[in-house]
C-alpha cells in the first residue's frame, strides 16, 4: 500500500485520540463510522457490466474521497481441454491512475498495482463464486470474463473501495444469450450421372445448400450464434455471492473502520475480511490478509472476525439495497427511450 509521511508527533496525537474515550477522529467520526459513499452503475456503454464508487467525496463539487471505476467486460475463448477452463475464467486486474498516487515512483507504483491485483484476483475467481453460466459450448467454448479497475483516487480504504466497486459492476454484468447451432450437410436429389458406365443416377452428399438446426441445443454443436444485443442477456449466475471486504485497522486494544491516509499510516496493521453472503447458506469467509508489521493473536482473531462479520453484512446490506435502487433507475430509462421509438 502507498506510504504516508508522517511525523511521530502526528502519528502519536492520532493514535492517542482513537484510544480516548470517546474516540477522537480527525473528521468527528466515530470509530465505527463510514464517510458518504457514491455508488452508480452503467457508467462504461461499452463494457458488458460497470459502475463507479467513491468514499468521502465532497457532494457539492465532487473533489476529494477515494474514487474507483470498475468494468467488466466477456469475450469468447476457445477451451483448453487440459487448461480446466472449460466453464469459463475470471481474470481480475487494478490499475492506479498516477495522479492517485503522485509520489510513487513508477516501480512503486508498479508494485502497488500488483498487490491490489493479487488480492481481488484471488478472491473473486475462487471457484466457490464462478458463476454457472459462463459456458457457451461444453467443452468447446466459454467467457473469458474479464474485471478490470481503475483507481482515479485514494484518500484511505482502497480495498474496501474495490471489492465494492467489483461487486457492483458484476452485479451490473450482462451475459449474452446464446443459442447452439449445427452443420448439417443435406443430402440431395440425385443430380450427376453414373459415368462408371452402369445406368441410373449416383447420389452424391452436397454442401450447396447448409443449414444451421438452432431448434435445441445439441451436444455436437459447434459453433453458437446471439439472438439478444450485445447489451442484452441475463444476469451473472450467483450474483448475491460476490464479496464484500471491510478492513479493520488496528490500534490495540481498539479498532476503527473506513481510515484516512494519515489514520492509515498511524496505524501499526490492518486486517482484511472479505466477506460473502450468498442468499441460501450461511456467511464465508472468502480471504483474510493482514497488512503491517504488527501481529494479532489467536484470540484476538477470532473476535476480530465476528466484528468484521457483522460490518461486513451492515456494508453489503446497504450495498445490495442500492444496487437494486440501480436497477430500477435504468429499467425505467430503458422503457422511456424504447417508448420514444
Amino acid at each position: 500500500m502507498a506510504s504516508t509521511s508522517i511525523s511521530k508527533a502526528e502519528r502519536s496525537y492520532i493514535q492517542a485520540g482513537l484510544l480516548a474515550s470517546p474516540a477522537r477522529r480527525t473528521d468527528g467520526r466515530t470509530v465505527t463510522d463510514f464517510r458518504s459513499i457514491s455508488l452508480e452503475t452503467g457508467v462504461a456503454p461499452l463494457a458488458n457490466g460497470s459502475a463507479r464508487l467513491s468514499i468521502g467525496q465532497n457532494p457539492h463539487n465532487g473533489s476529494g474521497g477515494t474514487e474507483v471505476v470498475a468494468a467488466a467486460k466477456l469475450e469468447v475463448e476457445t477451451v483448453e481441454e487440459e487448461d480446466g477452463t472449460g466453464d469459463g475464467r475470471i481474470v481480475c486486474s487494478v490499475s492506479c491512475s498516477p495522479s492517485a498516487y503522485p509520489n510513487l515512483s513508477t516501480g512503486a507504483l508498479d508494485d502497488l498495482q500488483h498487490d491490489l491485483t493479487t488480492v481481488l484476483h484471488q478472491t473473486l475467481s475462487d471457484r466457490s463464486l464462478h458463476p454457472s453460466n459462463l459456458v457457451i459450448l461444453p467443452g468447446k467454448k466459454s467467457w473469458l470474463l474479464n474485471l478490470d479497475i481503475l483507481v482515479l483516487a485514494d484518500s484511505g480504504n482502497i480495498y474496501d473501495a474495490l471489492f465494492m466497486a467489483a461487486r457492483a459492476a458484476l452485479w451490473d454484468t450482462k451475459v449474452p444469450r446464446t443459442r447452439s447451432v449445427e452443420y448439417k450437410a443435406k443430402r440431395n436429389e440425385p443430380i450427376a450421372k453414373n459415368t462408371s458406365g452402369g445406368s441410373g443416377d449416383m447420389d452424391v452428399d452436397q454442401d450447396t445448400t447448409s443449414g444451421f438446426d438452432t431448434r435445441k441445443i445439441i451436444s455436437n454443436a459447434i459453433d453458437f450464434e446471439l439472438p439478444d444485443y450485445w447489451d442484452e442477456g441475463e444476469v451473472l449466475d450467483g450474483r448475491d455471492r460476490w464479496p464484500v471486504c471491510v478492513t479493520l485497522n488496528l490500534v490495540p486494544p481498539v479498532h476503527y473502520l473506513d481510515a484516512l491516509p494519515l489514520e492509515e499510516a498511524s496505524t501499526p496493521v490492518r486486517l482484511l475480511l472479505v466477506f460473502s453472503f450468498p442468499s441460501s447458506a450461511p456467511p464465508t469467509l472468502q480471504a483474510m490478509r493482514m497488512l503491517g508489521a504488527g501481529e494479532v493473536n489467536v484470540a484476538e482473531l477470532k473476535s476480530l472476525v465476528t466484528e468484521g462479520e457483522k460490518y461486513a453484512k451492515e456494508m453489503m446490506t446497504a450495498i445490495t439495497f442500492k444496487l437494486k435502487e440501480e436497477d430500477v433507475r435504468r429499467n425505467q430509462k430503458a422503457r422511456e427511450k424504447f417508448a420514444k421509438r
